[in-house]
């Protein structure tokens, strides 16, 4: 679902948002851009910030849902900066067939190369800390080592010239599933809390670094000339951003439902309106973006360069203010805590919250006893959960069997750690 979403849904939104300014900005005097600027704004404002919405669901009423909303937004960031990075790579002004062909593999490439960094040195972390004697017992080594590896992968993707962003979000998921149960019960907390904290702090730096670019008073000298021309920009813009986010979750939504048997499984119109409404908001990765595009030598005179950055800026802050101060009510009446109570039991994604999952007895066919679930006050989970604790015959369960079988052995992760002095004794799952 999080690979639909962010990159299917970002394609889609990409599409939308490249055609539509292609098509209206002709009709707005702006100064010359090619085929490859309007490609680049469709990469730009494709690239979706769902910190505001992240900030109001509630993990533990919402664990699939904020779960897809956070793996929604890296991916979907990735593969904006993977798409920005391809278009910026070719020459666009002519497209042909066999440029389209080299554009779309190159783009694969990026995507592919990146996730695969990213999962080797997560897993070359967790047979280090693993195997290796080094760190074992020291939780300032423990966590070191954890640190060092997670930058050790933005650091090649770097020197590769990757997706650097790709590569670190599936190191994360590697380090979550093996590295962080090879580590003591206080590096785990540790870890936790350092990661939460500088977290934070990224985002409050990435946040006065926009404010501090929209008080740059030399672009807007330049647009000043022509107002009109940049609310209208602006405002198209923000238009296609709305319009392209409604093409891409509603259609995915509607498709992916219609894979899932069970009722309680499927996207109710609330959901799909609030995972709409989580990639409203535009970003520092759209500003970003927007400044490697669109300034030569670090200036901005040109004027269709100018009035792209404000428009940019514009669509930012008003998405982040306007957008961002209406989440918080708009969740609370989609989503009132009393109807949350089915998925407050589901499971996160997010192995930080994993608990134990023996709560529940196991027998054949994925079935639970409910004599047992009626005596210990245990509420029926749902289908997330059963099938993390019983999967059936689909790619999940066959993943399982070699996860068991020959990852986890090797690389560790829950109960195939190996007991150590301070780390928690953890059931093994079979």
């Amino acid at each position: 679902m999080i690979i639909l979403f962010g990159a299917v849904g970002t394609l889609i939104s990409f599409v939308i948002v490249s055609i539509g300014t292609m098509q209206l900005f002709k009709k707005l005097d702006i100064g010359f851009l090619d085929t490859g600027d309007y490609l680049a704004l469709g990469a730009i404002f494709s690239a979706t910030d769902s910190v505001c919405t992240l900030q109001v669901l509630n993990q533990d009423e919402t664990p699939l849902l904020y779960s897809l909303v956070f793996g929604e937004g890296v991916v979907n960031d990735a593969t904006s900066i993977v798409l920005f990075n391809a278009i910026q790579k070719f020459d666009l002004t002519h497209i042909t067939p066999s440029i389209f062909m080299e554009f779309t593999g190159n783009f694969l490439y990026f995507f592919i190369t990146s996730t695969l960094l990213g999962v080797g040195v997560g897993l070359i972390s967790a047979y280090i800390i693993k195997k290796l004697y080094m760190g074992r017992h020291s939780t300032d080594r423990e966590v070191a080592l954890m640190i060092l590896m997670a930058y050790l992968s933005y650091m090649m993707a770097e020197l590769f010239s990757l997706s650097s962003i790709l590569t670190v979000f599936f190191c994360g998921i590697v380090m979550s599933h093996y590295t962080w149960h090879n580590v003591t019960e206080s590096s785990r907390i540790t870890t936790k809390h350092a990661f939460a904290t500088l977290s934070f702090i990224s985002e409050i730096f990435i946040f006065l670094y926009v404010g501090m670019d929209a008080l740059d008073i030399e672009k807007w000298k330049v647009v000043g000339e022509s107002p009109g021309t940049s609310a209208g920009v602006s405002s198209i813009l923000l238009a296609l951003v709305l319009v392209g986010r409604a093409a891409s979750v509603f259609p995915l939504s509607f498709i992916s439902n219609l894979f899932k048997r069970s009722e309680s499984d499927r996207f109710t119109l609330k959901q799909q309106v609030t995972i709409w409404w989580a990639g409203l908001m535009r970003g520092s990765v759209s500003v970003a973006l927007a400044y490697n595009q669109f300034t030569r030598s670090g200036h901005t005179q040109l004027r269709g360069n100018a009035i792209m950055i404000t428009s940019t800026i514009t669509v930012v802050l008003f998405s982040t203010v306007v957008f961002g101060l209406l989440t918080k009510p708009l969740i609370r009446l989609l989503l009132p805590s009393k109807n949350l109570s089915r998925t407050a039991s589901s499971e996160s994604f997010d192995s930080f919250h994993l608990k134990p999952m023996t709560d529940l007895p196991l027998i054949a066919n994925g079935q639970t006893a409910d004599a047992e679930v009626g005596r210990d006050n245990i509420p029926r989970p749902t289908s997330l959960r059963m099938l993390l604790a019983t999967p059936a015959n689909t790619v999940h369960y066959y993943w399982r069997k070699f996860d068991d079988s020959f990852m986890r052995p090797m690389f560790g992760g829950r109960g195939f750690a190996p007991i150590v002095p301070g780390s928690p004794t953890e059931p093994l799952l079979h």
